[in-house]
């Protein structure tokens, strides 16, 4: 479907990809990887027509359509929800405008025997039947039944996209992608703004409802849930695995030893050829064998390997200063604003050396929490930290707190307290600053450098209560897994904003869930409260279900409690067999209901002449069939995972 065909990018001498060729096939799921710089979102920028390259090229059909969710947000602050959103519908906007002109030009017309006016009348009527077939009257119920989809409410379709959080304005941005169904989704980075519930949402559709997909992500859980291919960018070329990204990493680390091992033998040539020709440079009865030798290194293409430096995994903090007991205690705490309550009745109490995380759907009042116990807003209620707790606080608008005049290494050297100082540049390493990196200004710092920056200063402060919001946005695997080993061997207690599972798994022992205006404690690891949420969506549809008929003898009818628990599973998996198998069908279904209609778009869009009205009336029915195939689709994929999820 796109052909990448010997694709060279350079910049200022530097060398990002070096003849790189691969192809992408409809309905791939593709993890992009590599270290920051790579050239990960270069590419991503190249597939959606926005960079061009030094060299080569990205072949891409004229019939295919792509859709580029950027890291970046660029939604315009001056229009609504429903205005940004709808911008997916200007292809069908233009066409009305048309139609409305060529109306507009008919009626100014005289010439009314005319072959050119004849001529007019047969161009308006095609482009107003194509205007009605492509759902030009029922556009807006459509973006109105795909936000609602992704959580809207009716009341925030008009409110400016502004007034909301990274997260909701990503989501209009995906209702914009969903609307346009593009042929290749390509995302970048598009879980930093989203809370957990609006990854698997993400997932969800991914998994379902996309064409070919490529992305860019540093959450693990994510990639393993939404791809089966991984490419890797390293030193210019691209290694292609047909693997997802858990099985990417053993294989990868297979083929770096091979690599090193290839390394090794190769440099061990080089130094022999090299003492040969140093040896008998000068002899004239070697002359020949000299100049063979010569010839032959440079002909040799030499191994190049990535460097990594293990230093970053020994990463700690320094020793916390004991606390109280109970660092944290809140007892009924509740938050407004004017008349919005973000939340009420909260009570909890955090014991020292305890690892937490906060999480819940944008904009349920997690920060605002932390903000409360950091004594920022005022609250009601009854809230207090303990005896000698000291509190380091990361939040994404610290880095805008930094020395502009300063450079790295002084920022994070005048931090930085006891023998932890003679391994500041081990630590900057860690982090992405290593070499000549450490010497930059401040003021010349990324966002996301500028937030690793603040991660370190705050990393090397002796404190006994750590509290990060979003923490691991801008930081890479690698960094990742420097900050999450270094929590967890971390003597103090810790509280942690996060949407990223993998991060959470195995750091945290409890979760502090945030909705519907309270905030519930759960004990255990995330995914243990990933696998309680789902319990407890069954158990609503348990309440919801309609009460058995009184004439039904339930009490006789019940069999022994094991062997009730026996059938019950027979039937359970009975009903996911018929449910998994009812989801294909709708599939293929969908798939060959597609492929008309595309082919029907082709002709209709390309022919400027009248058209067989029957291939009117076809493609309308077969609109509405796929419309309303969808809608069994989307019932028959919720029974499925409901299904799953009670396995």
């Amino acid at each position: 479907m796109l052909s990448v065909e010997k694709l060279t990018v350079e910049f200022g001498g530097f060398t990002l990809f070096d003849n790189v060729s691969f192809v992408v096939n409809k309905k791939d799921r593709i993890a992009l990887t590599g270290k920051n710089g790579a050239g990960k979102t270069t590419l991503l920028k190249i597939f959606a027509g926005l960079q061009i390259p030094t060299s080569g090229a990205v072949s891409i059909p004229k019939d295919i359509t792509i859709g580029y969710l950027p890291q970046q947000m660029r939604l315009s602050d001056n229009r609504s929800v429903r205005e940004e959103a709808g911008r997916a519908f200007e292809h069908i906007r233009e066409l009305e405008q048309e139609v409305d002109r060529l109306n507009e030009e008919l009626s100014q017309r005289t010439d009314y025997e005319s072959e050119g006016y004849h001529d007019l009348i047969d161009r308006a009527s095609h482009r107003a039947e194509l205007f009605r077939m492509m759902g030009g009257n029922n556009y807006v119920a459509e973006l109105e039944r795909t936000l609602a989809g992704l959580g809207f409410a009716r009341e925030d379709f008009d409110r400016p996209t502004s007034e909301f959080s990274g997260g909701w304005r990503m989501r209009v941005e995906l209702a914009k992608l969903l609307l346009s169904h593009p042929d290749v989704l390509l995302l970048d980075e598009p879980t930093n703004h989203l809370d957990i519930e609006s990854i698997q949402w993400l997932e969800s559709f991914i998994a379902n409802r996309a064409n070919a997909v490529i992305l860019v992500s540093h959450d693990r859980a994510f990639l393993d849930n939404t791809t089966f291919r991984t490419i890797e960018i390293e030193l210019g070329k691209i290694y292609d695995y047909k693997a997802k990204y858990s099985q990417y990493v053993v294989l990868r680390l297979e083929r770096r030893r091979q690599q090193l091992r290839a390394y090794e033998n190769q440099q061990k040539k080089l130094a022999d050829t090299e003492a040969f020709i140093e040896r008998f440079r000068y002899k004239a009865t070697k002359a020949v064998q000299v100049q063979s030798r010569i010839k032959q290194m440079e002909k040799i293409e030499r191994i190049e390997i990535d460097d990594i430096d293990d230093a970053r995994l020994n990463l700690r903090f320094p020793p916390a200063p004991r606390s109280g007991s109970y660092p944290v205690i809140a007892e009924d705490v509740a938050k407004s604003y004017g008349d919005h309550l973000v939340f009420e009745h909260v009570t909890l109490t955090i014991n020292r050396g305890d690892k937490v995380a906060f999480v819940g759907r944008n904009g349920e009042g997690k920060s605002t929490l932390v903000k409360c116990i950091m004594g920022e807003i005022d609250y009601e209620g009854r809230l207090q930290t303990g005896h000698n707790v000291s509190i380091g606080y990361f939040a994404q608008n610290q880095a805008q707190l930094l020395n502009d005049k300063l450079t790295v290494f002084e920022t994070v050297d005048i931090a930085a307290q006891g023998d932890i100082r003679s391994r500041i540049r081990d630590i900057l390493g860690a982090f992405m600053f290593g070499g000549e990196a450490s010497d930059k200004k401040v003021s010349v710092l990324s966002g996301g450098e500028r937030s690793r920056l603040s991660m370190i200063r705050l990393l090397l402060t002796p404190v006994n209560l750590l509290i990060l919001d979003e923490p691991t946005n801008h930081l890479d695997m690698r960094s990742k897994d420097v900050l999450k080993a270094a929590l967890r061997e971390f003597d103090g207690t810790v509280i942690v904003v996060s949407h990223d599972r993998e991060f959470l798994d195995g750091l945290v022992d409890k979760v502090y869930e945030f909705g519907r205006q309270r905030v519930k404690e759960h004990i255990g690891g995330i995914y243990e409260f990933l696998e309680h949420k789902k319990m407890d969506s069954l158990r609503e549809l348990e309440h919801n279900a309609p009460p058995t008929p009184p004439s039904t003898p339930i009490a006789e009818a019940a069999p022994s409690t094991g062997k009730r628990t026996h059938e019950a599973r027979k039937e359970q998996s009975k009903a996911l067999r018929k449910s998994m198998k009812a989801v294909e069908e709708t599939e293929a279904r969908i798939k060959e209901l597609e492929e008309r209609i595309a082919t029907l778009e082709t002709h209709l869009y390309t022919s400027q002449a009248p058209t067989d009205p029957a291939l009117y009336t076809e493609y309308t029915i077969l609109k509405q069939t796929l419309s309303e195939a969808f809608n069994e689709w989307t019932a028959q994929t919720t029974e499925l995972m409901e299904l799953e999820s009670a396995k």
